[in-house]
């Protein structure tokens, strides 16, 4: 099962910067240590030295493009261009396990009502496909999935029973792909059930801490006890619902005002990694347990 997090590489002292190569390689050995076997970098393409720790320390690595702020042939044009020096830089890359050109619609606002946009996805999507036939390509990661290896669902609802009923097993799929609408988004388009895909519930959690002033989150703890207690029986349910293939929890840090980060910014935790470890993995994470790693921020 794919145990990934959202993971948007900023750094408090230096923005999408890496402030060093060492960095780079701790932020792959934090997201191990807390159980993941995978990462979502999020509307970024990382620089390639964390693709090198991904392959060398073994995480596996969703890479998505960054999006583009409106549909428009000048957009299309530079996205396509961009898109493919990406794939040409990367495809080497053994962590690399999943391309994804477009999230959540952005970009393609109107895919619905719009061929054109359908269009689109379903270009980049297959002129993917040619580039490395190796790899699935998630078309439009979150919701409204035209074109796709992969049917990546995001879905914030807070309310774990809520979740357990909605992605429980492969029968409750026809309902959920023709009723429910986390988001407020049809899950796929054009009538199909796609019922042969994997699913992966690519964005839930975004759990932050009240005590953080100025924070902003999908969900609020007063508390780190009610923050662990949120997180264990959110984890606990999507860890065992049998529709899934695997998940993704937002996020790996907080990012400015975003306070759901299972580290702050400086990449403390805020749990014990080994309470994280056990909630993330559980019993699929091996016997030995979380890797050691020193987890002060400021010890490199």
């Amino acid at each position: 099962m794919l145990r990934m997090v959202l993971d948007q590489g900023y750094w408090p002292e230096s923005g999408l910067t890496p402030p060093s190569d060492a960095a780079l390689r701790r932020d792959v050995e934090l997201t191990k240590a807390m159980g993941f076997n995978g990462v979502r970098k999020h509307q970024k393409i990382e620089v390639p030295r964390y693709l090198y720790w991904a392959d060398r320390l073994g995480l596996l690595v969703w890479e998505e493009m960054p999006s583009a702020y409106r549909f428009s042939k000048r957009s299309v044009e530079r996205l396509t261009e961009q898109w493919m020096e990406v794939l040409q830089r990367d495809v080497s890359h053994p962590c690399i396990m999943a391309w994804v050109p477009f999230n959540e619609s952005w970009g393609v606002p109107n895919l619905p009502d719009s061929a054109p946009e359908r269009n689109y996805v379903r270009a980049l999507y297959y002129l993917t496909k040619t580039h490395d036939p190796s790899r699935p390509v998630v078309g439009n990661d979150g919701w409204e999935s035209v074109a796709t290896d992969i049917i990546g669902i995001h879905d914030y609802d807070a309310n774990h029973d809520r979740i357990q009923r909605r992605y429980w097993a492969h029968d409750v799929l026809p309902k959920l792909f023709k009723r429910e609408r986390p988001g407020g988004r049809a899950l796929v388009l054009e009538g199909h059930s796609r019922r042969e895909h994997p699913i992966v519930l690519s964005e839930f959690g975004g759990l932050a801490l009240r005590a953080v002033d100025g924070s902003w989150g999908y969900t609020r703890a007063d508390d780190l006890q009610a923050f662990e207690r949120i997180f264990s029986q959110l984890l606990k349910v999507v860890r065992r619902l049998e529709a899934l293939s695997g998940f993704c929890y937002t996020q790996l840090t907080d990012t400015y005002q975003e306070a759901n980060g299972l580290l702050y910014g400086d990449r403390t935790p805020k749990l014990p990694l080994e309470v994280i470890f056990q909630v993330i993995a559980g019993s699929d994470g091996g016997p030995a347990g979380p890797p050691p790693i020193v987890v002060s921020a400021h010890d490199e």
